[in-house]
């Protein structure tokens, strides 16, 4: 591509504050930007990112589908929520009007295997306009490529245990709550934990029906598998509060979380498969205290036995360089909604991101 990618920005939160100034710093114009938030509504993106004026002001979301519709941008990166049913309508607007999208959604990693009918939707529209639209971030590198990579140095392997934890604080309040942060333990358990003894069957159905929501390693099991090659004939989710013996006071929140209450959750899915190995994957989220850092561990059953640990990852930086660093193989893609493990591996980007295009 001759030109600079023309992208826009949906969702301007904590997060959008790294991913407008990447794209920025790799070369791309930022030509809009859309949020629901009134007091975000009508201010330069500068406001957010810091630096000097840029002249291109925040617009009401409900406005996305005409802007796209009149600027025509290459990408549109989607920072919002965290499942397909929230993001639907931004995808939406994205492919009605041929605009590739990528989103920093967990659940749009790999929601084949949690959302399939909302993702066969969003799939058959995105080809009808000929753009692509998929979810990447941290978990994509971090849970995803990291493991597989590392897999492959290995000669047999009968098991493969994971865990990733991360401070709600870092993601907005919609996470937060998502987690059960603030909740007492008897609220956790009616509104979270309730669905913790489902078998395989049972709990597949009702994620799919949207009575329960995936945690983030029901679709990052879902994409390892496909990524490596396996059949999954059996899953579950055990949704556990974590605590903490002291108050812990949430700015997310706006609140107190008093001693013994949950401080969020430590989501545990298990998957078999028919090849042998199973997955037993962690993720916990909950607001720290003082002592608590971010962790990435993976363990490798077999021969030989390995462990991987990654401490204090800059978790918020490292979902948005992977995502941004992702936009040349979305753009280059076939049309339709292609998850990551489809793509080739991530690679620094040493020139601006459109000299990475061939379309």
């Amino acid at each position: 591509m001759k030109r600079n990618v023309k992208a826009v920005q949906y969702g301007c939160g904590k997060m959008s504050v790294y991913l407008m100034r990447y794209l920025l710093e790799k070369g791309a114009d930022v030509v809009a930007a859309f949020d629901m938030d009134p007091g975000v509504i009508g201010k330069d993106i500068s406001e957010i990112i810091g630096g000097e004026t840029l002249g291109v002001r925040i617009s009401d979301a409900k406005e996305a589908d005409r802007i796209l519709s009149e600027l025509k941008p290459d990408v549109c990166v989607i920072a919002t929520r965290s499942t397909m049913a929230d993001v639907k309508e931004a995808f939406t607007a994205c492919a009605k009007n041929g605009v590739n999208a990528i989103s920093t959604c967990e659940e749009s990693l790999y929601p084949w295997s949690s959302s399939p009918a909302i993702t066969k939707e969003l799939d058959d529209l995105a080809k009808k306009n000929d753009c692509t639209l998929a979810g990447s971030g941290y978990p994509d590198m971090f849970w995803g490529v990291l493991v597989d990579t590392l897999a492959g140095s290995l000669h047999k392997i009968s098991r493969i245990e994971g865990s990733s934890s991360y401070n709600v604080e870092d993601y907005g309040i919609a996470l937060a709550k998502g987690h059960g942060a603030g909740l007492t333990l008897v609220e956790f358990a009616e509104k979270i934990g309730k669905f913790n003894d489902l078998k395989s069957d049972e709990i597949a159905k009702k994620i799919e029906n949207g009575e329960v929501e995936p945690s983030y390693m029901w679709n990052q099991n879902g994409w390892l598998c496909s990524k490596m090659g396996l059949t999954p004939v059996a899953q579950t989710q055990k949704c556990i509060p974590t605590t903490y013996d002291k108050d812990l006071k949430s700015s997310t929140l706006g609140m107190t979380i008093k001693a013994g209450d949950a401080t969020g959750m430590s989501a545990v899915v298990t998957t078999e498969t028919a090849e042998g190995i199973t997955f037993v994957t962690q993720c916990i989220g909950k607001v720290y205290a003082p002592d608590e850092f971010d962790k990435n561990e993976w363990t490798f059953c077999g021969e030989p036995e390995m462990t991987n640990i990654v401490n204090r990852p800059a978790t918020v930086q490292l979902t948005c360089a992977n995502l941004i660093n992702r936009i040349p193989a979305l753009i280059n893609s076939e049309p339709g909604y292609v998850t990551t493990d489809k793509l080739p591996n991530n690679v620094y980007l040493v020139k601006p991101l459109n000299e990475y295009i061939s379309k």
